[in-house]
């Protein structure tokens, strides 16, 4: 059993924390939001993560987790401070280290013993080092800096902690090896592997990861926008490509662009940490450039079916980045809202859990709804920016009679091509063919 701190209680923080307990470890969590941390006390989890409530609530009754705003109270009490703090994208798409560099200030100034101390957030190369200069500004007692990075999908991220693919340690202080590796034992014990580096190394792990699976999303968006220009199947390419052992079927599914609190946020930083280090990634600026106009493609082709949009309006199903989470950062959904809206169109919008969030950007832009078929009443199409689960087998003569006409516009192509022909839709998708019961406008 080891005692652990975590400092901030954000999605990765919390899940961290929560799963850290999970195996038995005593977990203090510490937030800067007294009203945050009074809810977490009474059990309520201040994000929507699949399964997370449920080990949530088991921990705090079993009383291996608490919360408290009392940062010196918690590493008073901690052997292991992991920092799960934000690293925003500043304007110029770096990666903000403020938060992280004025908590290490802190910690200077209250450790009285050995600490190791843990990057969890996703951090620029450097980082270590420079956290390990903060606290040494005023640290009168040996520590070490540990950079592990998170590797979390939202919708999974439960599981993606207790049964990790790989945990990445970098470090060169052996005695935090030794204690990193303990940590980690019970989620590594089916072979996953720990793999021990640097801790440049490390944080540049977590980067190209990120970077390189993004890639591979809009490397497929851009075959799929080709398969539309040159009548292939994208499906059929992707089945052909994926099944190479090389390549592999993950993240082949095309759509309309990548986004999130990760892909984004880290893709950008590495571009910019290539620019201070006088290196150009110009495969990774291109996978930026071009993922910027797949966020808009679906609003392209109802632009191109209809022509002028002004007074138009379309329902909107799917309003977070990808299902199961409501989160709602760089989601295309926010983008062709914008669009649709400056094209003089109207959107009515539904989503199981991110529109509460969407409210807080958009305002009155948009009107919502709490079920996803009175968005339809009246409305021109159907677009669908998200392929949360409800919106795989609805009600398709419900969809017919409450549309003007039966469109569907599907940025996620969750529907079957033949199925919706014989339904009577016109169905435009991502890299497929277009199916229409009746002539094109």
């Amino acid at each position: 059993m080891k005692k652990i701190a975590v400092v901030g209680t954000g999605y990765v923080g919390l899940v961290t924390g929560t799963c850290f307990a999970e195996t038995g470890n005593q977990v203090v969590c510490v937030d800067i939001d007294e009203n945050k941390v009074k809810k977490m006390r009474n059990g309520e989890v201040p994000i929507y993560e699949p399964h997370l409530d449920v080990v949530f609530e088991r921990n705090i009754a079993a009383k291996r987790i608490s919360f408290t705003t009392n940062l010196k109270e918690a590493i008073d009490f901690a052997e292991i401070v992991f920092l799960a703090l934000p690293t925003p994208p500043g304007e110029d798409g770096s990666a903000d280290l403020s938060y992280v560099l004025n908590v290490a200030n802190e910690l200077g100034q209250i450790m009285t013993e050995y600490k190791v101390i843990v990057d969890k957030s996703t951090v620029p190369v450097g980082t270590a080092e420079k956290v390990k200069s903060e606290i040494k500004k005023h640290a009168s007692v040996e520590f070490a800096v540990v950079s592990n990075p998170e590797f979390l999908r939202e919708g999974f991220a439960v599981d993606d902690f207790l049964n990790p693919d790989r945990v990445v340690i970098g470090t060169s202080d052996e005695r935090a090896v030794k204690i990193m590796t303990d940590l980690y034992k019970p989620f590594i014990r089916d072979g996953h592997p720990l793999i021990v580096m640097d801790e440049k190394s490390a944080e540049l792990t977590k980067y190209a990861a990120n970077s390189f699976l993004a890639t591979k999303i809009t490397f497929m968006n851009e075959v799929a926008n080709f398969c539309e220009k040159v009548g292939a199947d994208v499906d059929k390419v992707r089945e052909g490509i994926g099944s190479d052992s090389r390549i592999g079927h993950k993240f082949l599914y095309p759509g309309i662009g990548f986004g999130g609190s990760c892909f984004p946020k880290d893709v950008n930083a590495l571009v910019k940490s290539g620019i201070e280090a006088d290196y150009n990634f110009e495969i990774i600026q291109s996978v930026l450039d071009v993922n910027e106009k797949q966020k808009v493609v679906l609003v392209d082709k109802v632009k191109s079916y209809y022509g002028d949009l002004t007074g138009m309006k379309f329902a909107l199903w799917g309003l977070a980045f990808k299902p199961d989470t409501d989160d709602i950062r760089e989601a295309s959904a926010l983008y062709m809202i914008e669009a649709l809206n400056e094209a003089g169109a109207s959107v009515v919008a539904f989503d199981p859990e991110a529109m509460p969030n969407v409210k807080e950007v958009v305002g009155d832009n948009v009107e919502f709804v709490t079920d996803q078929y009175d968005a339809l009443n009246d409305s021109d199409a159907l677009l669908i920016a998200t392929e949360w689960s409800a919106f795989r087998n609805p009600d398709f003569n419900r969809i017919k009679d409450s549309l003007k006409e039966p469109v569907i516009f599907d940025g996620r192509n969750i529907y079957d091509l033949e199925d919706m022909k014989n339904k009577g839709f016109y169905y435009n998708s991502i890299g497929r063919r277009t199916v229409s019961p009746f002539v094109n406008k």
